[in-house]
C-alpha cells in the first residue's frame, strides 16, 4: 500500500468494546448514546501519585488507569484510544439504530446507512442463509478449467473478496515519481497471517502458530464439506502456496524504504514478469484495459508469483482460492464461520476471550463500507465549527513551532533549511471532516442482503479506486473517516489529517486549561507533522514526489541523529525476550520525540503572556507532561504484544512516553529529577 503514517497503529475495526469486570458491566449493560461521554483531559483517577514520575512518567501518569479500566473480554489492547473508539461506536449505534427504525423522514442516504445496519443486524436471516452467499463464489473457482482463465476470475475476486487479495493486489495510486498523476499500483498480497515473518521463522512459537493455522484452515474446508482427508490435504496445499509468496515479499522494515518500492514498467514490461499470467485478461476482468502505466512495489514477488503459477497443479491453485474466499467472507457467514475464525484469528492468534457482540462488528462494518456517509451524522452532532477553529488555530502554532525549530538547527544548512520550510509551508491542513463528502449512489444496499451489501460495497470501493486511475487528483480526499479515533500524515499529498472523533475529550478538552491539551492534542499534531521530515517522510519533496532534496552532509546528518533514537529504542523489552525493532519503529520514534518537542514550544510560546497557576497537586509544567502521557494509557494481551513487536511500526505505549521525555531536559526540570534516575538520560537525542 502508498506510504501512510499515523499516531495509533490500532484500526477502528480493531477498537470495538466489551465492557466487563465489576468495574463496568456486562455485555447486556451496553446501550447505545445519545451524546459521547465526557473524560477531562488531564484525569487525576488514572494517576499513581505513589509512582515516582522521574524514575517512571507512565506508570506515574498511568498506573492507576488499567486497574480502573481492564481490558474487556473482547478486546486485544484496550486504552485511552480504544475507549474513546468504543464509546464512539455506541454512539454510532444509537444513530443507526434510529435511522433503521425510522419508517419516514430520512433521507436517501440515511436510509440507505439504516438498511446497511437492518441487514447486518439481522443474524436470523443470516443463520438461515448458511454458506450460500459463498456458494457462486466456489462455483467460478471450482470452475476454472484451466490456469489460463485465472486473470479474468481474480480480477472478479479482487472486487469482491472484503479484505482478500488472492496471491497478489492491485489498485491505484500517486506516482512516487510525480504525486500529481494516479497510476496503477501491483502490490504484494496473498498471505492470511500477519506477517511473512509468521510463514519463515523457525521458532518453536511460529512452528506452533503454523500447526494451528493448519488445523483451522481444515477445519475451515470441512465447512465446506470437504472430507476429512481431503480437507487436511487442501489446507497443506495453502500452506505451501503462501510460504511460497512469503518468501518473496519485502520484510516491514524493506517496505519502510520507498525507493524499493519504486518500480515503474509500461504493459509489455509487466507482462514480461509473469509470463504464466495475462495481465491483459486481468485488465479486462477489472475494465481497465488498455493501462501502460504500472508501479510494481515488488518485482521480486511477482518473479515467485509467476514460478508459482508454473509448478502448481490446477488443483493446489482452487483450493487456494477456496480458502481465500471463504476466509475473507467468513465473518459475514452463519456462527459456524463467525466462530471458526474468531477461534483461530481471535483466540488464538491475539489472545481475544470473547468475539464480539453483533451490533459492535455492525457499526465497525457500516463505517467501513459507510464511512463518510456515517460521518455525516457523526459530524453534525459531536463536531463544531468552533472546536474546528480551536484546533486548526493549534496546528498552525505547532507549525510555526516548527518553521523556528528549522532555522535554529545548527547541522543543517541553508539551502536545505530553505527547501524544509517550503515543504512545511505546502502542508495541507485537513481537520475534522471532508469539504466534500463521498457519494455513495452508486452502491445498492438491500435491507435483505446483508452478505450482498458486504461484496457489492466492497465492489464499489474497488471500482471507485480503480477510476482514479488516469483522472486528476482529488487533493481533498481522506483515508479515515470522521468517526476514527486515529490521526495520519500523506507523504504523497503533504496533508496532515485529524479526524473529528480524535479532537474529543479526553485528547481535546475545551474545558481544560492549555497544558494538557498541548501536551495531548499538541504532540499529535506535532507528530503528525515530524512525519514530513522523518527517515522516510523527509524522501518526499513538497510536492508530494519521491525527491532527494537533502545535501549529502545534511542527510549524513540527519541519520546520525536518527540512529541515537533507534539505538535507544532497540533496547526496550516488549516481551520475553522480544525486543522493539527500532528500524521498524523509527519513523514513530522520531515522530513521537519531536512532536513532543514542537508542541511544548508553541504551548510556550501561546502562554509566554500569562499567569499560569498549580492545579491538582501539579505544576502547569508537570500537566503538560501528564497530559502527554495520558493519551497512551492502556494494556495488551501477551498475544497481541508479540504480534505487535513484529508487524506494528509503533513502539509499545510506555516506551512512547518514557522514550522520548529521558530526551527532554524541560521533563526532568518540571519534576526536579536528578542524575542516575530513570528518566535522566546522559547522552540525549535530538533530531528536530
Amino acid at each position: 500500500m502508498p506510504y501512510r503514517f499515523a499516531r495509533t497503529g490500532v484500526l477502528i475495526a480493531c477498537l470495538g468494546t466489551l465492557t466487563c469486570a465489576a468495574h463496568a458491566g456486562s455485555v447486556a449493560d451496553e446501550t447505545p448514546l445519545d451524546t459521547l461521554p465526557y473524560t477531562p483531559g488531564l484525569d487525576v483517577s488514572a494517576m499513581d501519585r505513589n509512582a515516582n514520575p522521574c524514575e517512571d512518567l507512565y506508570q506515574f501518569a498511568c498506573g492507576s488507569w488499567n486497574k480502573l479500566n481492564p481490558i474487556p473480554a473482547d478486546q486485544a489492547r484496550w486504552s485511552v484510544y480504544s475507549k474513546m473508539a468504543a464509546e464512539g461506536q455506541r454512539f454510532q449505534w444509537g444513530i443507526l439504530q434510529r435511522l433503521a427504525a425510522a419508517t419516514n423522514g430520512n433521507t436517501p442516504l440515511q436510509q440507505k446507512l439504516g438498511n446497511y445496519f437492518a441487514a447486518c443486524m439481522d443474524e436470523a436471516h443470516v443463520e438461515a442463509a448458511g454458506v450460500s452467499p459463498l456458494t457462486p463464489l466456489l462455483r467460478r473457482i471450482d470452475g476454472l478449467a484451466d490456469k489460463a482463465a485465472l486473470p479474468a476470475l481474480l480480477a472478479d475476486l479482487h472486487q469482491d473478496l472484503p479484505g482478500g487479495s488472492p496471491f497478489f493486489a492491485f489498485g491505484a495510486a500517486q506516482d512516487f515519481g510525480d504525486a500529481s498523476r494516479v497510476i496503477a499500483f501491483a502490490y504484494s498480497g496473498g498471505l492470511s497471517l500477519p506477517d511473512r515473518d509468521n510463514y519463515l521463522k523457525t521458532d518453536a512459537r511460529n512452528r506452533t502458530l503454523r500447526k494451528q493455522y493448519v488445523e483451522h484452515m481444515t477445519r475451515m474446508f470441512a465447512l465446506l464439506d470437504d472430507a476429512p482427508g481431503v480437507a487436511a490435504r487442501n489446507a497443506a496445499d495453502v500452506m505451501r502456496i503462501e510460504t511460497a509468496l512469503a518468501q518473496a515479499t519485502l520484510s516491514r522494515v524493506e517496505q519502510r524504504d520507498p525507493y524499493k518500492q519504486f518500480n515503474l514498467r509500461d504493459a509489455r514490461g509487466l507482462q514480461a514478469m509473469t509470463p504464466q499470467f495475462n495481465w491483459a485478461s486481468y485488465l479486462a476482468g477489472l475494465k481497465q484495459p488498455g493501462l501502460d502505466q504500472f508501479n510494481v512495489t515488488e518485482p521480486r514477488f511477482y518473479a515467485q508469483f509467476n514460478a508459482l503459477l508454473a509448478r502448481e497443479s490446477l488443483t493446489a491453485i482452487k483450493n487456494y482460492l477456496r480458502w481465500q474466499a471463504a476466509n475473507a467472507l467468513a465473518p459475514h457467514l452463519s456462527k459456524a464461520f463467525v466462530d471458526e475464525n474468531f477461534a483461530f484469528f481471535g483466540k488464538t492468534l491475539r489472545g481475544t476471550p470473547a468475539q464480539q457482540p453483533r451490533w459492535k462488528r455492525c457499526v465497525a462494518l457500516t463505517d467501513q463500507q459507510l464511512g463518510e456517509a456515517l460521518g455525516q451524522e457523526f459530524v453534525s452532532r459531536a463536531f463544531s465549527a468552533e472546536l474546528k477553529a480551536q484546533t486548526l488555530q493549534m496546528t498552525k502554532q505547532i507549525e510555526a513551532a516548527m518553521a523556528k525549530d528549522i532555522e535554529s538547527l545548527t547541522w543543517m544548512s541553508p539551502q536545505t533549511k530553505q527547501r524544509a520550510q517550503e515543504k512545511l509551508g505546502a502542508i495541507v491542513n485537513k481537520i475534522g471532516y471532508p469539504d466534500r463528502w463521498r457519494n455513495y449512489d452508486a452502491f445498492t444496499v438491500s435491507r435483505g442482503d446483508y452478505t450482498g451489501n458486504v461484496t457489492r460495497g466492497t465492489r464499489f470501493e474497488a471500482q471507485r479506486q480503480l477510476a482514479k486511475i488516469g483522472k486528476p487528483l482529488d487533493r481533498g480526499e481522506w483515508l479515515m473517516t470522521p468517526s476514527t479515533v486515529n490521526a495520519y500524515y500523506d507523504p504523497q499529498m503533504n496533508s496532515i489529517n485529524f479526524p473529528a472523533a480524535v479532537l474529543q475529550a479526553p485528547l481535546y478538552d475545551p474545558k481544560m486549561d492549555d497544558a494538557p491539551n498541548y501536551g495531548n492534542t499538541g504532540g499529535t499534531i506535532g507528530h503528525e507533522l515530524i512525519h514530513a521530515f522523518d527517515d522516510e517522510g523527509r524522501k518526499f519533496d513538497a510536492q508530494g514526489r519521491l525527491r532527494d532534496w537533502w545535501t549529502k552532509k545534511d542527510a549524513k546528518a540527519f541519520e546520525t541523529r536518527a540512529q541515537c533514537v533507534s539505538d535507544q529504542y532497540a533496547k526496550y523489552v516488549v516481551i520475553d525476550d522480544i525486543r522493539i525493532n527500532s528500524r521498524l519503529t523509527l519513523g514513530e520514534d522520531l515522530a513521537d520525540l519531536g512532536g513532543l518537542i514542537l508542541a511544548w514550544s508553541a504551548w510556550k510560546a501561546e502562554t509566554a503572556n500569562k499567569v499560569l497557576e498549580n492545579r491538582d497537586g501539579l505544576t502547569p509544567e508537570q500537566r503538560f507532561f501528564v497530559g502527554f502521557a495520558q493519551w497512551t494509557c492502556g494494556d495488551t494481551r501477551p498475544e497481541e504484544l508479540r504480534i505487535h513487536a513484529m508487524t506494528d511500526p509503533h513502539s509499545p505505549s510506555k516506551y512512547r512516553i518514557n522514550g522520548v521525555v529521558v530526551n527532554m531536559p524541560e521533563f526532568q526540570q518540571a519534576f526536579s529529577c536528578k542524575p542516575g534516575q530513570a528518566m535522566v538520560k546522559e547522552k540525549r537525542c535530538r533530531v528536530w
